[in-house]
C-alpha cells in the first residue's frame, strides 16, 4: 500500500501536491510523525510467536521472506515458438533504484541456454590485426569496472499508450521491461585495443550462444566508449536468464543490443543488417518506411505508487513515488501533476543520481478523495523532455512498436483504485 504522510505543508500545485522539501535532507524529519498510534506498555510486553522459539537454521544461499512470495515477474511466452518470450519486472512492488536479480526482466528469442562456463569461449575477429580467443578464466584476469546503470527493452511501454483504448494492467505489466543493476566486467575497449582494430572499421557484430544465435550490429564508437563485457550483476555472477556466463552491456542503448551469452565479436566496416535490426527492432513510420538504428532509449518516467493494484485507503496524505531514466545521461528534473496536467510541481530526486541509471523521485500528495489523474514527466541533463502521448503519436504515428516514452497517466477513483488512462 502507498505510504501515508501526516505532516501538513503548503500546496505547490493543483489538487494537493506538496513541496518537495519534504523529501530533501533537511526536511526528512518531517516524515517522522507517523499515524501508527501509541503502543501501550502492556501491549509491548506481549511476545509474538516468532520471539518464543528459535528461528530456522542457516543456509548456503539466502531466500526472501515467505510473506514476500507474491512479488513475482509476469512471464509471457510467445505462442508457436520454442522458448521465446519475456518476463516483466513488478515495478509497483519495488523501491529504490536497484532491481533484485531474481526480478530482473527477461527477454529471450529461443529459451535460456544451459552453458558450462568451463567450455564457453569468446572470439574477437574480423578487421583486426590479431584474432583473440578467450575462455572465462582468462577474461577474469583483466581489470574490471563496476557501473550502476539501467537496461530497457525497446518494446517496453508500448502497451501503455499505443492501443486505441487504454490497457488496464499493473505498472509492471505495462512498463516492466526495464531494470537497473550494478554491472561488473571488462571494458570492451581494452580487448579491442589488444586485438588492434583496423582504422577503416566502423562497426562490430555481437553474437550470442543461444539457439537463435541472436546477433546485433553496434557502432564501433559505442564499443570503444562505454561498452562492457559483463560477468557480474549486483555482486554475483550473472544469472542464466541474464546472460551467464558473459554478456555484452551497452549503457543507454536498447536492451536487445546488449547481447546475452556472448560468444563472438566481429569487427567490420558496415553493419551486418541482421534479422533483429531490420525485420525487428526498427521503427515503422507513418509512411510505411522503417527507421533503422535508433539505439538510445530516450528519457522516460513512470509513477509506481500509487498505481494499479495499490489501493489508497481513503483521503489523506500520501507519497507519490516513481522512477525516471534516460539513455542520454542523468535525470535532471522530474515534475508531477495531480490534476491531469493542468499544473505541475517539481519532485525530489533520491540520490545518487547517476549517468544512465534509474533515479527514484518522490512527491507528497494530500488526496481529498475525489477522482484524480496523476502524471509524471522527466527531463534529462541534455535538456530532452519526456513527451506527452498525443505529441509522440503526432510525430511518429501509431504503427511504431519500439521506443515509446510518452507520459503515463494514472486515474485515481474515489474508491482509491488506480487505472491506466489517456490524458
Amino acid at each position: 500500500m502507498p505510504k501515508r504522510i501526516t505532516q501538513d505543508i503548503e500546496p505547490v500545485a493543483g489538487n494537493g501536491l506538496l513541496h518537495r522539501r519534504l523529501f530533501l535532507k533537511r526536511g526528512a524529519a518531517a516524515l517522522g510523525a507517523g499515524s501508527l498510534g501509541l503502543m501501550t506498555a502492556a501491549r509491548a510486553k506481549e511476545l509474538p510467536p516468532w520471539m518464543q522459539a528459535p528461528g530456522r537454521a542457516l543456509s548456503g544461499y539466502g531466500s526472501r521472506s515467505r510473506f514476500e512470495g507474491h512479488v513475482q515477474r509476469q512471464p509471457l511466452s510467445a505462442k508457436g515458438t520454442d522458448g521465446a518470450g519475456g518476463s516483466w519486472t513488478p515495478l509497483e512492488s519495488l523501491e529504490g533504484m536497484i532491481t533484485p536479480n531474481p526480478l530482473h526482466f527477461e527477454r529471450h528469442h529461443s529459451g535460456i541456454p544451459d552453458i558450462d562456463p568451463n567450455r564457453h569461449r569468446l572470439l574477437i575477429h574480423g578487421m583486426v590485426k590479431r584474432e583473440l580467443f578467450f575462455d572465462m578464466d582468462s577474461l577474469l584476469r583483466y581489470p574490471m569496472v563496476s557501473r550502476t546503470q539501467f537496461i530497457e527493452c525497446s518494446g517496453n511501454s508500448y502497451l501503455a499508450g499505443l492501443p486505441a483504448e487504454p490497457v488496464n494492467a499493473t505498472c509492471g505489466a505495462l512498463h516492466g521491461l526495464v531494470a537497473c543493476s550494478e554491472w561488473t566486467g571488462v571494458p570492451l575497449s581494452i580487448l579491442l585495443d589488444e586485438a588492434g582494430v583496423d582504422p577503416a572499421a566502423a562497426w562490430i557484430l555481437a553474437e550470442g550462444a543461444d539457439a537463435a544465435a541472436m546477433s546485433r550490429s553496434v557502432p564501433l564508437a559505442k564499443a570503444m566508449d562505454d561498452a562492457l563485457l559483463a560477468i557480474y550483476q549486483n555482486g554475483e555472477r550473472l544469472r542464466p536468464d541474464n546472460g551467464y556466463p558473459l554478456r555484452l552491456f551497452l549503457p543507454g542503448y536498447e536492451g536487445n543490443m546488449s547481447v546475452k551469452w556472448l560468444r563472438r565479436i566481429k569487427v567490420a566496416a558496415t553493419p551486418a543488417m541482421t534479422r533483429d535490426e531490420t525485420a525487428k527492432y526498427s521503427d515503422l513510420r507513418p509512411d510505411g518506411q522503417a527507421l533503422l538504428f535508433t539505439f538510445p532509449m530516450e528519457v522516460k518516467s513512470v509513477i509506481t505508487s500509487p498505481s494499479p493494484g495499490l489501493e489508497l485507503a481513503g483521503p489523506g496524505l500520501y507519497q507519490i513515488s516513481g522512477m525516471a531514466w534516460s539513455g542520454l545521461g542523468r535525470i535532471a528534473r522530474v515534475e508531477v501533476s495531480a490534476d491531469r496536467g493542468a499544473t505541475w510541481a517539481e519532485a525530489a530526486l533520491s540520490g545518487p543520481v547517476l549517468d544512465k541509471a534509474v533515479t527514484r523521485f518522490r512527491m507528497a500528495w494530500r488526496w481529498d478523495g475525489s477522482p484524480s489523474v496523476i502524471m509524471s514527466r522527466a527531463t534529462d541533463e541534455t535538456g530532452a523532455a519526456q513527451p506527452a502521448r498525443e505529441a509522440l503519436i503526432a510525430a511518429k504515428g501509431r504503427k511504431f512498436t519500439y521506443h515509446y516514452n510518452g507520459i503515463q497517466a494514472w486515474r485515481i477513483g474515489s474508491d482509491g483504485q488506480a487505472g491506466n488512462v489517456y490524458a
